[in-house]
């Protein structure tokens, strides 16, 4: 989730790198210092910077308190109708929403996925989820993924949000291809580690790109590329069943959307057994430490493939430890009622924590009295944390492009 939001920065950064500077920062000029207070739009969730993940906090924020039963803001469901540009796509951020998007305007595929997902949840912006739809198609690469930044070669973060999105619109992601032919699933499904690689333990991870040809296993990848084959959204419907995950079956996962999604989910049921949470390395930092926000996405992926006893220990650590980690954040707190949502647990009560009163808090009060969680629908019932990066910045001018494929592998980790 949020190694989305990282990877807008060091898609900034890069871009600078080589002399073309993107709207994000061409329309917001960085602060004079990085405490200097930024301007919050009165309908935007959350406090911090927006410049890199407002819209993509605003629509977790929004599909959260949904899916909990609570009816958002309208001054928040505006703001984010309003960030859309006439094209269809979404920018990370656009200060003034009444300028119209130029060619210079640096489009982004993850806050347009999120958009998608959130605007088709509340239901009565069909138009708006169309062109965005139309948008993400008209901007898939070659070999039928997608990228951070359109035209930039695919990765399977961004190639998987925008399959879920594509799928939560109503689109079938098999049928989605690209001008030379190639659907939207063989566009990603290219990105799983088989098996064949080592180590063992990493067959059925998905990586984010290749690095000299190799694939790393990359968590935030892995977690969004279940839900991607699962032909699903980060709104999980709690399902009536449940089953242990299993390993990557051969040869199905190479071919089979749905047989790679539970080989992925395998791979994160056995990442997660040892210290019940995934490990990433944070820069600056040499040991890895626990990966929260990958955390989050892996119960929510495992939840969608049907193995709640898999993300059992998972939860269990997010309840004891996620509150720093989503402390005034609409994102993390939106993606841990989303995890709570898909695991038939009160997100009202989360390791003493009140995740809907917290994410309500965080921006303009929802419309009714009602704000709290409503009970959840189970599946026969029915028949990404923001903080400041502008150190981010600093390091992808000093590293360029090559650190983008860097931070992107493995060793990639949540910061917001």
């Amino acid at each position: 989730m949020n190694v989305r939001r990282s990877a807008a920065a060091l898609a900034a950064s890069a871009v600078l790198c080589v002399g073309a500077a993107p709207a994000a920062l061409a329309d917001t000029a960085p602060p004079a210092s990085p405490s200097a207070p930024p301007v919050i739009p009165s309908g935007l969730y959350g406090k911090n910077d927006p410049t890199y993940d407002g819209v993509w906090r605003q629509s977790f924020a929004l599909l959260a308190q949904h899916t909990v039963g609570i009816k958002p803001a309208q001054q928040a469901v505006d703001w984010l109708v309003g960030q859309q540009c006439a094209n269809g796509g979404f920018a990370s951020f656009r200060p003034d929403a009444g300028a119209a998007c130029e060619a210079t305007t640096m489009f982004d595929t993850n806050a347009t996925a999120a958009a998608v997902q959130a605007l088709k949840a509340l239901g009565g912006k069909d138009a708006a989820v169309k062109k965005s739809v139309d948008w993400l198609k008209s901007v898939q690469n070659e070999d039928g993924g997608w990228a951070f930044v359109p035209g930039s070669p695919s990765e399977a973060n961004s190639t998987a949000l925008v399959i879920s999105a594509l799928a939560v619109a109503g689109e079938k992601p098999a049928e989605v291809k690209s001008k030379a032919g190639k659907s939207a699933y063989e566009g990603l499904l290219p990105f799983q580690l088989g098996c064949t690689a080592e180590p063992a333990a990493d067959r059925g991870a998905f990586a984010y790109q290749p690095v000299d040809g190799k694939l790393f296993a990359n968590g935030d990848a892995t977690a969004a590329a279940v839900l991607a084959g699962l032909g699903k959204g980060s709104a999980v419907v709690p399902s009536g069943t449940d089953t242990p995950a299993a390993a990557l079956a051969c040869p199905a996962g190479a071919t089979d959307p749905a047989a790679a999604a539970q080989g992925a989910a395998g791979y994160l049921a056995e990442a997660l057994k040892k210290d019940g949470h995934l490990m990433a390395v944070t820069p600056g930092q040499v040991l890895p430490t626990p990966d929260t926000g990958n955390t989050v996405d892996a119960v929510i992926a495992l939840a969608a493939a049907g193995h709640k006893q898999s993300a059992a220990g998972a939860l269990e650590w997010l309840k004891a430890n996620s509150a720093p980690w989503a402390k005034g954040s609409p994102a993390a707190l939106g993606t841990l009622i989303l995890a709570a949502h898909a695991t038939g647990t009160d997100p009202k009560s989360f390791g003493g924590a009140d995740l809907v009163s917290e994410l309500n808090a965080t921006g303009p009060a929802p419309q009714g009295a009602e704000t709290g969680a409503t009970e959840v629908e189970s599946e026969k019932d029915k028949g990404s944390g923001n903080q400041n990066l502008w150190w981010i910045i600093g390091a992808g001018a000093a590293a360029g492009m090559g650190i983008g494929i860097l931070l992107s592998g493995r060793r990639k980790k949540n910061q917001l």
